[in-house]
């Protein structure tokens, strides 16, 4: 889906940007993650695009809000409650890496996907854990209490730390729950969120992945999307239905409130919201921020991906088995790969620099006139900032993506901590229990790392690094190079063949032997030498620099974002992602990039089966879902001669959002966010509501997947639909 250059296109930007400060302090059609507690605000403007439920019961502190339906589901995605008996909805991709810890040869559940027909053959997940919101309260009073501009920054981070931990402490010694404070407003404001953590959590369903993941990268940031990205999970507790470690006695979680599901499908112009927690965005940096997204951080790792997937991908379409270790790895690596060509695109489509420079022409103006404020240097100082940071950060964005994405090197981390546990002055027990630590990481580390493959991968990611930072390499990487003769092929075999890290057998013989092992023969290990050096190079010269520019950087976007309150009073802002439970909502509506007709807000299975193609993993659609769409047994979930898969509407999500329920306008389940369009991927920085559209699942698709595909339909008889 490519957007053209055309003439129109560009009479029609023109006009967008022309229009901007007229319509800039109006909230734009879509655009919004709203702090739930704070959602009286916004009551009028929902009801005005449609919202027929009442408000208030989206967050409530007594246990009866939709906010007890909704999860944190790991560490970066959302889940949704949907039955009285803790059965949890996410996405399949949320669920992956959980999933490709309980597969294997003899279980491939990618391939052959997984449903449990009864509460026992639910399947224990070491290490998820759940989170749901009981309550969120402003405390900035508590936290900011006798600051001022006066106060140091470096002052400010202490007493701030100091006060977060005592808050803390006090919470969790006077409430049942588990208690998390974060900034918001880059700084400007303090909150609370209280929630239960729930850490028995057991596998139901996954679709295997030509369902799931069906068009895989290919089709991944794009529209039209026929995936059914969903998986389904329940939540156990313990002893008066409380959080509990796993146990073979726990019981399916009787939840506060759980989520009603509609099935009578989607229009053009319905009313959604999506419930989640959005991880990262930031709306109100300035053009010079802005210009390290779009001149470094994005650039640069898209290039190094580029040359990093392409290894990857030639011997996972080889092997079955390197796919199952590579799988998830590659998803995480091609998902922000694939995004930030989009964001980069999508920024500038909409000529965002020019605009964020226009809006500072403004905020100028109004800094002077308000000399006691001090507004004015403000702007100065972040230019100067960005412009002394830009070559660290240069280095430093190819150190994470090339050298640290050489896996043996990035691994070799752990020599250190072995180091550390041998000289330390621990007991005898506390130093065995660490060894004990190194072999479990290091048994998941191998279990999904292929040696060859890896060594393939530093002869292309080395000279990359070295090609592009003649100022930050390390005098080790200039010698070893100059021993091999420039030959990175055989450097890496050097590093590969005599490296303590090369396979979990010689790992486990190192780390056993520790104790009586000279410090000396660590040191020497050619892998070791490489993460030494690069992370002496960043200790000693760059991390210094990147921290002080970081904590003026911290400093001034805080005083921006007050300036930008101050001075602009009519404007409704709202903080940026910060992992914390936000609403944002829109409405269904279909989308070209180049104007009128559209694509469709729909997708069906009729669209899915004609891209079925066994030659390409990606598109390679169960035999099982082409013989049910070949005889049309849809069932009750049929919908215009087919069963509909997708849909897209214009709420304003991210990363963090993947699982969130999509509600309609009485607060009823309709589907499951999953992805943004590529050309919207910008809005992380800068929402276009022509542009920007969440994609979901619908959810008469994931009903159908469990009924017809999975034949688990005693779970949809948990749901109330």
């Amino acid at each position: 889906m490519k957007v053209k250059s055309t003439k129109k296109h560009f009479i029609v930007k023109a006009i967008g940007v022309c229009l901007l400060l007229i319509l800039q302090f109006s909230a734009l059609a879509g655009e919004g993650m709203w702090m739930p507690p704070l959602l009286a605000k916004r009551a009028a403007d929902m009801k005005s695009k449609g919202l027929k439920m009442d408000p208030e019961k989206i967050f409530k502190n007594d246990g009866t809000g939709l906010n007890n339906a909704i999860v944190l589901f790991g560490s970066g995605c959302t889940g949704e409650i949907v039955s009285n008996k803790g059965l949890l909805l996410t996405n399949h991709h949320c669920g992956y890496g959980t999933v490709q810890g309980l597969s294997g040869p003899t279980h491939d559940f990618f391939k052959q996907g997984f449903w449990a027909m009864s509460f026992t053959e639910e399947l224990p997940c070491p290490g998820l854990k759940v989170r749901i919101v009981q309550d969120m309260k402003n405390v900035t009073d508590h936290i900011l209490s006798g600051l001022t501009e006066k106060t140091s920054q470096h002052e400010r981070e202490r007493i701030i730390k100091i006060r977060i931990a005592n808050l803390e402490k006090g919470y969790k010694t006077t409430t049942p729950y588990d208690v998390e404070i974060k900034p918001f407003y880059n700084g400007n404001q303090y909150w609370i969120t209280l929630f239960e953590t729930f850490t028995d959590v057991r596998l139901v369903g996954f679709p295997p992945n030509g369902i799931g993941a069906f068009g895989g990268d290919t089709d991944n940031w794009m529209w039209p999307r026929h995936g059914g990205d969903f998986s389904v999970f329940r939540i156990y507790a313990g002893a008066n239905n409380q959080p509990a470690d796993y146990s073979p006695s726990n019981k399916p979680y009787v939840p506060k409130n759980f989520l009603k599901i509609n099935t009578d499908g989607v229009k053009e112009g319905d009313f959604t919201m999506v419930y989640g927690f959005p991880g990262r965005t930031k709306e109100y940096i300035s053009s010079y921020e802005l210009e390290q997204i779009t001149d470094i951080y994005d650039p640069i790792s898209v290039d190094v991906r580029t040359a990093k997937l392409k290894v990857w991908d030639k011997y996972m379409r080889n092997d079955r088995n390197v796919f199952l270790k590579y799988t998830s790895k590659k998803a995480r690596v091609s998902n922000g790969w694939k995004k930030w060509q989009g964001e980069m695109k999508g920024l500038k489509i909409n000529n965002v620099k020019g605009q964020k420079k226009s809006f500072e022409m403004s905020f100028a103006e109004k800094a002077q006139k308000d000399t006691a404020s001090g507004a004015g240097q403000i702007l100065p100082q972040l230019y100067a900032n960005t412009v002394v940071m830009k070559d660290m950060l240069k280095a430093n964005q190819y150190i994470n993506e090339a050298i640290m994405g050489i896996e043996l090197v990035s691994f070799s981390s752990i020599i250190q901590q072995v180091l550390q546990n041998k000289s330390s002055q621990l007991s005898a027990e506390e130093k065995q229990n660490n060894t004990k630590k190194f072999i479990s990481r290091a048994a998941g580390f191998y279990k999904n790392f292929d040696l060859e493959i890896d060594k393939e991968l530093f002869t292309v990611l080395m000279p990359i690094y070295i090609k592009n930072n003649s100022g930050f390499i390390p005098d080790d990487f200039i010698k070893s190079l100059a021993q091999h003769k420039g030959d990175y092929k055989k450097w890496a075999e050097e590093v590969y063949n005599n490296s303590m890290l090369k396979d979990d057998k010689s790992f486990t013989n190192m780390v056993l032997q520790s104790a009586t092992t000279p410090q000396e023969v660590f040191e020497a290990d050619p892998a070791f030498k490489i993460y030494k050096a690069i992370s002496d190079l960043r200790t000693k010269t760059i991390r210094p620099a990147l921290a002080n520019g970081a904590e003026q950087m911290k400093l001034l976007n805080r005083r921006y974002m007050k300036a930008q309150m101050d001075f602009y009073p009519n404007k409704a802002f709202y903080p940026d992602a910060n992992l914390t439970l936000r609403l944002a909502y829109g409405q269904v509506k279909g989308i070209d990039p180049e104007g009128e007709p559209g694509y469709s807000y729909l997708t069906n299975l009729d669209e899915a089966v004609a891209k079925h193609n066994p030659d390409l993993q990606e598109f390679d659609m169960p035999e099982k879902l082409r013989k049910i769409h070949e005889s049309k047994a849809y069932g009750r979930w049929e919908s215009n001669g087919t069963v509909p898969i997708c849909f897209i509407a214009t709420n304003h999500t991210t990363g963090g959002n993947s699982g969130s329920p999509v509600l309609n306008a009485n607060g009823e389940l309709i589907g499951l966010n999953f992805d943004r369009i590529w050309e919207g991927t910008m809005s992380d920085i800068y929402f276009d509501p022509n542009l920007c559209r969440n994609i979901s699942v619908d959810i008469r698709y994931v009903l159908f997947i469990i009924d017809k595909v999975g034949g688990a339909n005693w779970l949809i008889k948990e749901m109330k639909i």
